[in-house]
């Protein structure tokens, strides 16, 4: 199957689950603002958690499928269109020859939109990863935003597609979007701001910036977090959620594009979980921290895992079972056998309400 893109969007990107190991050489890890959402769009079409998807920003593309296949649209509801029809979020969906996806405006939460077809975006992986970086102008397609014109292909869907048509993502296993506050564990530099300071970066609620963008959130207040050794120190690695406190005392969360190094403190770290909610935050809206031990962290990241494994075995007990019209509920009771580290288990379950 080809995507061609009749109507690029603001920012429309290939991404898949980022770039890793070569911080060290000074590359960024790239990849998906919101790695849940991916992730769970491509396993409800049988993919690898990791494979390519589109990643659609605020003002979606017009495409057009040369081909048949599945999509499943994942992430903030942009209001997706498929032939001018309302398409169901987090749901596989069968797409043919000549078919159009579309989107209308941002409708409840979310800012970033997933769009994962059937064997992912097929273009040539740069490092180990097809994700986009476009400040070294590489990774999807020529390294840059797609633009109208535009055209990709899909890779070899997954044998049984056409048995998970019509399969939804159960309520349960969805990423929580809610407006709780974003989890933070203090450190590695927190000893370099004030007491006060740590406590003001906790009971403050911070508006997204304009500025804010892949690379770093800005978040913006009247309170500035008061340093106790200065903003700087010798550069250091830069994960994934960690809260930089510049000069200006206004805190910088660092994304999925965040650079590998950087002189300035990091008072806190978000979890991943959380990073992802702040990733579909449109500028304007507010968000506040929450203190977090690396306990608790870990705890979050297991529970995580674990509802991602249960959407896999979900899909695949869905792919295994007779066929007849498509439906978009999940089932509510079946068997399936599962084999865990070589041992054959029969397993009969129903879901309750």
């Amino acid at each position: 199957m080809k995507l061609i893109v009749e109507r690029a969007g603001a920012l429309t990107t290939v991404q898949d689950l980022g770039r890793w190991g070569h911080q060290a050489l000074g590359m960024p890890v790239s990849g998906a603002m919101d790695a849940p959402a991916l992730t769970r769009g491509n396993l409800l079409l049988g993919n690898p958690p990791g494979a390519a998807a589109l990643e659609v920003t605020v003002t979606g593309p017009l495409i057009r499928f040369a081909g048949e296949g599945c999509v499943a649209v994942a992430g903030g509801d942009l209001s997706p269109q498929l032939n001018g029809a309302p398409l169901p979020m987090w749901t596989a969906v069968a797409v043919k020859d000549g078919d159009r996806l579309g989107f209308g405006a941002p409708h409840g939460r979310g800012c970033r939109a997933y769009v994962c077809v059937g064997g992912g975006i097929d273009v040539p992986p740069v490092m180990g990863s097809r994700s986009t970086y476009m400040k070294a102008k590489i990774g999807g397609l020529e390294g840059r935003k797609l633009k109208d014109g535009d055209e990709l292909s899909a890779g070899a869907p997954w044998s049984l597609w056409r048995n998970i048509v019509g399969t939804a993502c159960p309520a349960e296993l969805l990423p929580d979007y809610g407006d709780a506050p974003l989890r933070a564990v203090p450190g590695p530099q927190d000893s370099y701001v004030t007491p006060a300071g740590l406590k003001t970066f906790f009971e403050t609620e911070y508006a997204v910036s304009t500025s804010a963008d892949r690379m770093g959130c800005r978040l913006e207040s009247d309170r500035a977090i008061e340093h106790a050794k200065g903003p700087d120190i010798v550069s250091d690695g830069i994960p994934m959620g960690a809260v930089q406190a510049p000069g200006s005392g206004l805190p910088i969360v660092m994304m999925a594009d965040r650079q590998t190094t950087g002189g300035y403190v990091k008072i806190a770290v978000v979890h991943a979980l959380d990073v992802a909610r702040l990733a579909q935050k449109m500028p304007g809206e507010t968000v506040r921290f929450a203190p977090l031990s690396q306990d608790e962290g870990v705890e979050l990241s297991r529970a995580e895992a674990a509802k991602v494994e249960r959407l896999r075995l979900f899909v695949q007990h869905a792919a295994a079972q007779p066929q007849t019209a498509p439906s978009t509920q999940p089932a509510r009771s079946g068997a399936m056998k599962l084999n865990v580290e070589g041992k054959d288990y029969a397993v009969t379950w129903e879901r309750l309400d």
